[in-house]
Formats: structure tokens, sequence, C-alpha cells
């Protein structure tokens, strides 16, 4: 995992995966019960809420996520999308891939 930092944004990189079926209708750390079908993420320490961009470091794909969970809990890996943002960037066949996100520092 990389950090960086350039004027008001931060950069991280690392594994992204996505999130199984199994855990649809369970609820998050916000409190919401997941769906596969918004674009959401889970990260170990952002505050729930962030707007983080992916992009998937393979295609160059990238969309955008609000983190409402917490995870991922496997090392090494970096952010756990939604089916729907993994489909954005095209790594459902792959499960998981190389990725870059991006968010604003707090002020």
């Amino acid at each position: 995992m990389i950090f960086s930092s350039c004027g008001k944004y931060i950069t991280e990189t690392g594994k992204a995966s996505y999130y199984a079926d199994k855990f649809v209708r369970r609820p998050m750390a916000n409190g919401k019960k997941f769906s596969q079908h918004k674009l959401t993420a889970a990260h170990k320490t952002l505050p729930l809420g962030t707007r983080v961009k992916v992009v998937n470091l393979t295609n160059h794909q990238s969309v955008k996520v609000r983190i409402t969970d917490r995870g991922p809990f496997v090392q090494g890996r970096i952010i756990d999308l939604s089916k729907k943002a993994a489909r954005r960037i095209d790594m459902v066949d792959a499960g998981v891939v190389a990725v870059e996100i991006k968010y604003k520092k707090k002020k």
C-alpha cells in the first residue's frame, strides 16, 4: 500500500476486491443494508460518507463511490467495492485488481 499527497488530494495504491453476494441486505457500518446495486465501498479508516475515486490500474477505468462500511479484512487489500462499482471498472471477472484511490484531505 502506497500513500501520496499532492495538493488537496490523497492517493492510495493497493488491491481492490468486491463484496460477495452473501452480504446483500446485511447491515453496514453506516447502519443501512448492503446492496450490490449502489456505488458503495468499504475502507478500513476513511470516514463513512467519504467520496472516493477508484481507478483500475490495468485498464484505467474509474468509478466514484461512497464509503459506507468497514473492511476489507484480507491482508493487502485497501478497498472492497459493490458489484455495481466493480462492473464499472471491469474487475468482476478478475475478482482482485490493482487500484489507485483518490480522495480529498480532511481540513
